[in-house]
C-alpha cells in the first residue's frame, strides 16, 4: 500500500472538520462485490469533512432551530406507494431485531417496519436517545440529511469524496487502517461480532450504535468512517463503476454517480423512488454476511428509506 498526503484538522472556525487534500486515487475494488468494480483512478479536489457522523446531539440542535420533521415522523403519501396496504401507511421506520433463528435469506426475519420508530425513538415504542446523545443519529432519510447539511452550511459528500476520506491516506489497502480486519486482535470499528444475525458476542447494550470516537481514527484523523452506521452520499446509485479511462489525461475529475432514472429499483418498477449510494457499512456488517466494512464497499438505499443503522456526515468545500 502507498501512504498518500496526510490531512490537518482546521482549528480556526471549522471545529470538527478535517481537511482531505485533493489527489488522484484508485476508487472501487475488483476483489469483492460486483457493484464495487471496476477499480479505476479518479481525481478529487480537496475538501473539509466532518470528523464524525452527525450525532443525536447535533441533530437535536438542528431540529430545535428549524422545527424539521423527519420523513420517519410523517405519514407516507399513498400516491408514492401504489399497491401499499393502507394500514401500513403510517409514520415509522425500519428497525433491526436480532432473531433467535433464521430460515433462508429473507431479511424480513430481522428487519421490520415499526410504527413510531424515528430518530427520537430509535427502536420504536418507548425507546429514546437518553444516554445516546453522542451516538450517530439514525432513522434519517436522504432529504433529512440534505436539510441538516444545508442548515449547517455544508453538503453531503459525493461517493468519491467519501471513499477518499475513508481511505485515510492509504492507497489500495483493504480496510481504512490497513490490510487486516483486526490487526493483532484489535477491533478497529463497530461491526458485528459473532454470527449474523442470530449470534452476537458483544456485551448487553453494546450490540447497536456506539458513541462516535469509540474506535481509532484513520490516517486523516477521521472517526467512524467504517462501521457504526452506513452513511448517505449525494450520488445516485449505479450497478457498478464506469470503466477506467483509457489515458491518464482523461481520468475523471470530481466524478459523480449514476443517472437518476437508472437508479430506480428494477425489482419494484411501479415505485419511482431514486436510490442513492450508502458507504461505510454498519454495526450489522459481519464476515459471514456483509463484508462491506471497507472504503470501496457501497450499497443502494431509496431516498425515502430510513433505518436503525443509517446516518450521515457532511463536507464543506474550500
Amino acid at each position: 500500500m502507498t501512504l498518500l498526503t496526510s490531512a490537518n484538522v482546521n482549528d480556526e472556525g471549522m471545529a470538527g472538520l478535517v481537511w482531505v487534500p485533493g489527489q488522484t486515487f484508485t476508487m472501487g475494488s475488483n476483489e469483492h462485490y460486483p457493484e464495487e468494480a471496476p477499480a479505476h483512478p479518479v481525481s478529487v479536489d480537496g475538501f473539509w469533512i466532518d470528523a464524525t457522523p452527525v450525532t443525536n446531539r447535533q441533530f437535536a440542535a438542528f431540529v430545535k432551530a428549524t422545527g424539521h420533521v423527519t420523513v420517519a415522523e410523517r405519514t407516507p403519501d399513498a400516491a408514492d406507494y401504489p399497491g401499499a396496504i393502507p394500514t401500513m401507511l403510517r409514520a415509522g421506520s425500519l428497525v433491526f431485531t436480532q432473531p433467535k433463528a433464521v430460515a433462508g435469506p429473507d431479511i424480513g426475519q430481522w428487519w421490520s417496519f415499526k410504527f413510531g420508530a424515528n430518530w427520537r425513538h430509535p427502536y420504536g415504542g418507548r425507546s429514546d436517545i437518553r444516554g445516546k446523545l453522542d451516538h450517530p443519529v439514525v432513522h434519517v432519510a436522504y432529504s433529512d440529511a440534505c436539510s441538516y447539511a444545508e442548515w449547517a452550511g455544508k453538503s453531503l459528500p459525493t461517493e468519491a469524496e467519501w471513499e477518499l476520506a475513508a481511505r485515510g491516506g492509504l492507497e489500495n489497502a483493504e480496510f481504512a487502517w490497513g490490510d487486516e480486519l483486526s490487526p493483532d486482535g484489535k477491533l478497529m470499528a463497530n461491526t458485528w461480532q459473532g454470527i449474523f444475525p442470530t449470534q452476537s458476542t458483544k456485551s448487553a447494550g453494546a450490540d447497536r450504535t456506539s458513541p462516535v470516537g469509540a474506535f481509532p481514527a484513520n490516517g486523516y484523523g477521521i472517526l467512524d468512517m467504517i462501521g457504526n452506521v452506513w452513511e448517505w452520499t449525494s450520488d445516485f446509485w449505479s450497478a457498478g463503476h464506469s470503466e477506467p479511462a483509457a489515458n491518464s489525461c482523461c481520468i475523471p475529475q470530481n466524478p459523480r454517480g449514476g443517472d437518476r432514472e437508472a437508479s430506480f429499483d428494477p425489482r419494484q418498477p411501479e415505485i419511482r423512488i431514486p436510490q442513492r449510494v450508502l458507504k461505510g457499512g454498519s454495526h450489522l456488517c459481519a464476515p459471514n454476511y456483509c463484508r462491506r466494512y471497507r472504503p470501496a464497499a457501497r450499497h443502494a438505499e431509496p431516498e425515502d428509506t430510513s433505518t436503525s443503522h443509517v446516518g450521515f456526515r457532511c463536507v464543506k468545500h474550500a
